[in-house]
């Protein structure tokens, strides 16, 4: 893969996906023919909806797929804090899962810091705890928020360099935007980058977008950054899902994401798709987060 392009060239996360989780599946296979047992992923899943049902399906399809056992723990929309906690309190406890996830959102009863501070951090493969968060901004090795450590593993897969870049994350989320921001501004491989952390109050933040070499948009509005806010060969990152009207499909909408894909990509020289792009990097991320929690156990 070119780290300088001539031409704008896609980033295939679902290809990546594919290649990453191959490599977990035989570093899973090494462990089960030495005798010993299966990595262990659980998810809470909390009411019905329907995009967080699919999100999670495509976790114990991955975790199939790698070999490892996977656990679904399904509770009730109107369940009370403190029954959620006890559930969590029960996995901290299963001395065979390796870690677990909290499908996010959850319902508005529920408190989501609360949620995740009674997660076990040696078992918080979604990163999100605290310390996990603590232990990223200072450089300790961790478990890193799955999509930002998706993003991490294609600039590396991909061959992007980061050092002396600039880089703009335009949206400052805990679970992407304000993990990514520091990650690339570590003194670490694929970091030392200057970042521009920007958010709804950030004033003229085209000339910010301008400037940038790297753009990673995490906002969640559609098609929102446009040709004329990108300069020549800048790296997109895109990391919205946003459904739009479409009635040429069948299911009457399609996914979008936070760029403007068909004309942004005239002008960059690496862009990720929506859908196919960073989507699919977020669960190979989280499966690789399970492994080294597995890891961790056996040291």
């Amino acid at each position: 893969m070119l780290t300088n392009p001539s031409t704008m060239q896609i980033l295939d996360g679902k290809t990546l996906s594919v290649t990453l989780q191959r490599e977990m599946a035989e570093e899973v296979d090494q462990w089960l023919e030495a005798g010993k047992r299966a990595p262990h992923l659980a998810a809470i899943l909390v009411g019905n909806n329907p995009a967080s049902k699919v999100y999670v399906g495509h976790k114990i399809k991955a975790c199939e797929r790698v070999g490892i056992q996977s656990s679904l723990v399904d509770a009730e929309e109107d369940i009370t804090q403190e029954a959620l906690i006890e559930k969590i309190q029960a996995l901290n406890a299963d001395p065979s899962i390796d870690g677990f996830i909290i499908q996010l959102p959850l319902p508005r009863h529920i408190d989501p810091e609360q949620v995740i501070l009674a997660v076990d951090p040696d078992k918080d493969v979604d990163g999100f705890h605290p310390a996990n968060m603590g232990k990223m901004a200072l450089g300790i090795d961790t478990f890193i928020p799955a999509t930002p450590y998706g993003i991490l593993l294609m600039l590396e897969r991909y061959r992007i360099t980061t050092s002396g870049k600039k880089a703009v994350v335009v949206g400052r989320s805990n679970i992407v935007g304000t993990p990514m921001s520091i990650l690339l501004s570590r003194n670490a491989p694929f970091g030392n980058a200057t970042v521009t952390l920007t958010h709804s109050r950030t004033k003229d933040l085209r000339s910010q977008l301008l400037q940038a070499d790297i753009i990673i948009a995490a906002i969640g509005r559609e098609r929102f950054i446009t040709e004329d806010m990108v300069k020549e060969d800048a790296i997109i990152i895109d990391v919205g899902i946003n459904r739009i009207v479409d009635e040429t499909r069948k299911s009457g909408y399609r996914l979008v994401g936070d760029v403007d894909f068909e004309n942004v990509s005239e002008k960059c020289s690496f862009i990720t798709p929506v859908p196919g792009g960073v989507g699919p990097l977020t669960v190979a991320a989280l499966i690789k987060n399970t492994l080294k929690a597995y890891k961790n156990k056996l040291d």
